[in-house]
Parts: C-alpha cells; sequence; structure tokens
C-alpha cells in the first residue's frame, strides 16, 4: 500500500478518469501548435462542464524550453509523461535535427521508447518527422506540411505519404496514428479527436468556444487555389447557407448553382476552389455532421433522422455513417448519446 502512494503521488496526471494527454515538445517548439492542444482538448467537457481530457506539456528533459519566437516556455515535466499517456502528440519544432535530416537523436528516441503499445499518437505539421523517424508511420497512410512533403518522401519512402490533404487516421495492430498538415490543421486534428472520443455535440461545443469551423473532413485539400475571394468577386457562400438551412430537402447542383446564377461548371469549380472539395462531397459531410448530432442530442428514430438530415432512408444514413465512421446509426447513438452527459 505504500508502496501505491508512492506511485501515485509521482503520477504526473492526477489519476481522476479524464483521458490522459502528453503533448511532447522539443527545442524550436511552435508555441501555437502547443496551444492548439491545451485550448482545444484542455476546453472539452460534459454538459456539466467537468473536462473530459487532462493535457500536459512535456519534453525529453523537463525545464526552458526554446521556441521558434523570441520566448521560451518552462516544460514541467519530462518523458516520465508518455508512460502514463492515453494519447500523444508531437508538434513541430523548428529547426530541430529530426525536421532537417530525419535522425531522430538518442534522448528523443529513448522517450518515445516510453509510451505505451495502445497508446494513440498523433502529430502536428512536421511532428510527423518524429513520428516516422520512430517507424511509427511505416507502411501507414500520413501527411505533413505540404511545404515538407518532398523531404518527407526522399527520407522515409516506407510510408505512404498523402501530400494535400488535412489529416490521416491509420490503425495497424494495437496503436493508432494520426498525422496533420500545417499549423491550423492542428485544430481539424483536435476537433477530430475530441469528436471520435465524446461525440460530435462535444466538438461542437469546443468549436463554438473556439470561434473555429467544428468538422473539416481529413481528406479536404491542404490549401485552396481561392482562401480569399477578391474584392466583389461572386463566390458560393449563399449556396452554402441555403444548403445548410435546407439539408433535409432534396438539393441537386443545378440548384445551387442557381443561387449564384452560376452555370454549373462554373459554381463547381468555384466551389471547390473556395471549400477545397466538390459540392457533393461537402453535402455529405455535413449531412453526416448533421445525422451525427441528432443521433446525440434527440431520441428521433433512425428513420426521422435519416429524413431530417437530408438521406432520404434510414438504409442511406446507415450506408453513409458506415463509410464516414465504421459504425450503425444505432451503434453511434449507444457509444455518444450520453457522452456529454
Amino acid at each position: 500500500m505504500a508502496m501505491l502512494c508512492k506511485d501515485r503521488a509521482m503520477s504526473v496526471f492526477g489519476n481522476d478518469g479524464r483521458h490522459r494527454v502528453a503533448v511532447l515538445v522539443r527545442h524550436g517548439l511552435l508555441p501555437i501548435e502547443v496551444g492548439i492542444v491545451h485550448r482545444l482538448m484542455g476546453r472539452a467537457g460534459t454538459a456539466a462542464g467537468d473536462p473530459l481530457y487532462e493535457v500536459v506539456t512535456c519534453g525529453v528533459t523537463p525545464g526552458e524550453t526554446r521556441t521558434d519566437a523570441d520566448f521560451t516556455i518552462h516544460v514541467p515535466h519530462g518523458p516520465e509523461a508518455l508512460a502514463e499517456a492515453e494519447t500523444v502528440i508531437v508538434p513541430a519544432a523548428h529547426g530541430h535535427v529530426t525536421e532537417l535530416t530525419g535522425a531522430l537523436p538518442p534522448d528523443l528516441a529513448a522517450a518515445l521508447a516510453r509510451i505505451r503499445p495502445k497508446a494513440r499518437v498523433a502529430s502536428i505539421c512536421t511532428g510527423a518527422f518524429v513520428l516516422a523517424a520512430a517507424g511509427l508511420l511505416d507502411g501507414r497512410r500520413a501527411t505533413t506540411h505540404w511545404a515538407s512533403c518532398e523531404r518527407f518522401a526522399k527520407l522515409f519512402p516506407g510510408v505512404l505519404l498523402a501530400p494535400d490533404i488535412l489529416y490521416t487516421e491509420d490503425r495497424a495492430g494495437e496503436r493508432l496514428v494520426l498525422t496533420s498538415a500545417g499549423v491550423a490543421s492542428g485544430v481539424d486534428l483536435c476537433l477530430h479527436l475530441v469528436r471520435s472520443d465524446f461525440g460530435a455535440s462535444v466538438a461542437n461545443s469546443v468549436a463554438r468556444r473556439t470561434l473555429v469551423p467544428p468538422h473539416r473532413d481529413g481528406g479536404q485539400a491542404q490549401f485552396t487555389e481561392r482562401p480569399v475571394p477578391a474584392p466583389r468577386a461572386r463566390s458560393t457562400e449563399r449556396a452554402r447557407a441555403f444548403a445548410l438551412d435546407h439539408l433535409h430537402t432534396p438539393l441537386t447542383l443545378r440548384d445551387l448553382a442557381a443561387r449564384e446564377a452560376m452555370s454549373v461548371r462554373t459554381f463547381t469549380r468555384r466551389f471547390r476552389e473556395e471549400t477545397g472539395v466538390s459540392p457533393q462531397r461537402w453535402l455529405t459531410v455535413q449531412r453526416v455532421e448533421r445525422a451525427r448530432r441528432l443521433l446525440e442530442e434527440t431520441d428521433l428514430p433512425v428513420d426521422r433522422v435519416a429524413d431530417a438530415a437530408g438521406f432520404g432512408t434510414a438504409a442511406s444514413m446507415r450506408q453513409h455513417l458506415q463509410a464516414a465512421l465504421g459504425v450503425s446509426p444505432s451503434a453511434y447513438r449507444r457509444t455518444f448519446r450520453a457522452a456529454a452527459g
């Protein structure tokens, strides 16, 4: 009993049932990427306000750590945090040897060896270089910042690089590994993790408080051709707003194009430039998100949910949810109906 009390006293985490997240930082860290994890996952909570994650920051050694700005941060924990974490997230580090050469310093390799076999591991931006150098991405699909993809591909030919998407998720055996693209995609990654762990309602609540889009599909492009429309240029914004208000109705590409007084061809091209995906793909993602919220937040029968989300039939919704989430509507409801309670 004395030994058990001693182990608890030495624990990095609070042992209070929350999901344990360790953010592994290195010299040259990007403060924004560390902050993303703490802000989004650290703020995820139940309807009663109880936090769902405990997020700690650690390094190969604790203490003062350089950033890519003109200040340092104090990292309170060493690699012992990795042995307890259920999720480990590795942000980028500007100028770090691993990002430059693919080499894994001995102290970093030793730290990564502490991660439990079943722990989920994720990277933000060029943090993927660390996961690849540690062998965690061999034979797996992964991404990183588009500007580093050419170097990444040369250094790690055994990784199935997807150079133009926001984030990836790949499971092999007991380990689930995720990677994300440049800085802001860390937001998408963290919201995806929250959504996977505790459902769409919790993730949407975090997104609302942080004033970020609640969901961008992992397969969406890292950047769009027209991220900011030119002054007075016609966009597809009104059509998207109309679609969100009428997801429960049949929506054709011709109808949406007519909302913007465009031809179908012009509308489709402009839509992809502005969102990174086709109108059909965007509509499917929005309908899946609507169905998720209704399954979590209401007691509507599955066929009513399918109708309200615009799938028409329960069979159609079941097919789309299975493709997007890997579960049936009823299984999703059982898993997440009370997640925020």
